[in-house]
């Protein structure tokens, strides 16, 4: 009854959320959903969009099971594997605030075996630049990955040989840092990880939905993992055995969960903008480097915006959790099956809907220019009139000659769309997506003030 009660909430909720969203972004984002699945043959996705700080769409594609078929809905779990990273950071960082620890404490204070404990901090094992070796690099659930496990026989195993470098002197993704992090939590806390994750995150978020997958399954009512070999048929996806995903990947949730989190990261209703600031400084190597991960999270620059980014790969699943702080946006994306490009293209094509960007008033004559020019291109040749002397200098006889073998055999484009433009050295700077036969193609231009080209650039 209590699941029943919860999906019929979560589908009002959404249904009453969709109305934020105009009804051509919402028709856009159905129509990328399913060319993405389409394309990629991942067999469901769930969808949760962020704008202006509130959840503006939530919606499920696809089939979440095939045998019996069972088609996704709002309120199924995915598996989340690596976006748990994240709640892990976040629960140190509450910690800290706590006043219960500091980022630059020593392993040793709490984990005193472990290799070279007392030159690591916890702050190198929450942005993989501890050196400890990671017990789980492969894409697939090896056979010594299907017997149950505690976190103490991981940690005994991998975090007491020799280190892979010297701390702090290199960046190497590594389950074993979170492990050792939720160890560490646990000793600290007196209590398991989910049930502090589950006072001091998900209630007072209301995210109701989550579960840990080491102490419970995903049910029939949930999302089924997949796998494929090579090019063949969707497989059910052999799970990790209990306890491999621990700390480092163990969470599942529906998208509309996840994004409340992401709301909170937006708003500071949980981590304050101190501990946000920790979370999102990237970390930099003892030489200067930066590394572009701060803590269980990826952080890059996206157009002067703060762009915080993570995947999740375990066996049958694939997600994406995509914030722009400073933009109030964020993109969900969660898939089920093994190795799928899909989140990314999706938040890829999902995002430039939601971001404030550039007024464009000349798009649709751009896009017009941009078709054309590749029709030209096709045939061997350009129209020199449309450039700058600079672009007219790159595209040379060769150039002419290797774009028309190329991409006359694609024939002509199935969709040529501009995906986002922005100022950048005095120019107008604009990419597109070109498909063609299956291919897809990015094509970017920088047109000057006068209106000439500096550069028709495919990749």
């Amino acid at each position: 009854m209590k699941l029943h009660l919860r999906a019929i909430l979560i589908v009002a909720l959404a249904s009453h959320l969709q109305a934020q969203l105009p009804p051509a972004t919402a028709a856009k984002i159905d129509a990328v959903a399913a060319q993405v699945l389409a394309d990629t043959g991942a067999p469901s996705a769930s969808v949760a969009v962020v704008k202006d700080a509130k959840i503006a769409y939530v919606k499920a594609y696809g089939n979440a099971r095939l045998e019996p078929t069972n088609p996704a809905s709002p309120e199924m779990r995915y598996s989340i594997g690596s976006v748990s990273k994240q709640f892990m950071a976040g629960a140190i960082l509450l910690l800290v605030e706590d006043g219960k620890l500091s980022p630059d404490d020593p392993v040793a204070r709490f984990l005193p075996d472990l290799t070279r404990a007392k030159e690591i901090t916890i702050r190198e094992l929450l942005t993989h630049t501890s050196g400890y070796q990671d017990y789980y690099p492969l894409d697939y659930v090896a056979p010594f990955m299907q017997k149950p496990v505690t976190a103490r026989e991981i940690l005994d195993k991998w975090a007491k040989k020799p280190l892979d470098f010297d701390p702090g002197t290199r960046w190497q993704y590594s389950n074993t840092n979170f492990v050792a992090a939720g160890l560490i939590l646990e000793k600290v806390t007196g209590m398991p990880l989910m049930s502090f994750l589950e006072a001091r995150i998900f209630r007072p978020l209301g995210m109701t939905s989550v579960i840990d997958l080491a102490e419970k399954s995903l049910s029939a009512s949930d999302a089924a993992g997949y796998t494929r070999f090579a090019l063949g048929p969707l497989r059910p996806a052999p799970p990790e055995g209990r306890g491999w995903l621990f700390a480092a990947g163990e969470l599942a949730m529906t998208a509309h969960d996840l994004a409340l989190w992401d709301i909170s990261l937006i708003q500071h209703k949980v981590l304050k903008p101190a501990l946000l600031d920790t979370l999102m400084t990237p970390a930099r190597l003892k030489n200067g480097a930066p590394t572009g991960y701060g803590l269980g999270v990826g952080i890059r620059d996206a157009g002067n915006h703060p762009k915080l980014s993570h995947g999740g790969a375990v066996s049958g699943f694939v997600s994406l959790n995509t914030v722009w702080p400073d933009e109030g946006a964020a993109v969900v994306v969660l898939t089920n099956v093994d190795g799928s490009s899909a989140p990314d293209r999706m938040t890829a094509e999902i995002a430039p809907l939601l971001l404030a960007e550039v007024e464009d008033p000349h798009a649709a004559q751009a896009l017009e220019q941009a078709r054309r020019i590749f029709s030209d291109l096709q045939q061997g040749g350009i129209d020199r009139s449309l450039l700058t002397s600079d672009a007219d200098a790159f595209f040379t006889p060769q150039v002419l000659a290797d774009a028309a073998a190329s991409l006359k055999p694609l024939g002509d484009p199935e969709s040529f769309r501009q995906m986002s433009v922005e100022l950048r050295g005095g120019m107008t700077y604009r990419h597109f997506n070109i498909q063609c036969k299956g291919k897809a193609l990015h094509l970017s231009t920088f047109t000057t003030p006068d209106g000439k080209l500096a550069q028709y650039l495919i990749q």
